[in-house]
């Protein structure tokens, strides 16, 4: 696949956490993937509906945990529940372990960042979910 059918989507209700993020992935990933972003799950969801309609595979979803209306493991369950393919990460400065748990049994979270990250971490963890070289 092309880097123009496959995305890594980034979750965060915080803007610059959001800005922050795309850089990093694009300075560690270069132009392998096209990376999106939303500002809540529910745009995230709609994201998620458009790329596919438009034929790219999201492969990786990456998820602040405390957001405004629905907190990051009840979004990443609901994304597994319809799309089961996509891997799933949570990025949080602020999660509990029933959360972090909840999310590894029902949406078979991969990886769990706390902020701050490091971004040289947070790109070889990505590679390893995604099963990259």
């Amino acid at each position: 696949m092309s880097k123009q059918s496959q995305a890594i989507l980034c979750v965060d209700d915080e803007v610059i956490i959001l800005n922050s993020l795309k850089t990093q992935l694009q300075n560690q990933l270069g132009d392998a993937f096209i990376i999106e972003a939303a500002e809540s799950a529910e745009e995230a969801l709609e994201v998620v509906e458009f790329l596919n309609k438009k034929q790219i595979k999201t492969l990786l979803i990456i998820s602040d945990w405390l957001m405004p209306r629905m907190k990051g493991d009840e979004f990443l369950i609901k994304v597994h529940q319809k799309y089961p393919n996509i891997a799933t990460m949570m990025l949080s400065g602020h999660v509990d372990k029933a959360a972090i748990d909840n999310a590894i049994k029902h949406a078979q979270l991969k990886a769990f960042i706390s902020k701050p990250w490091d971004e040289k971490d947070l790109a070889a963890q990505i590679k390893k979910v995604l099963a990259l070289p």
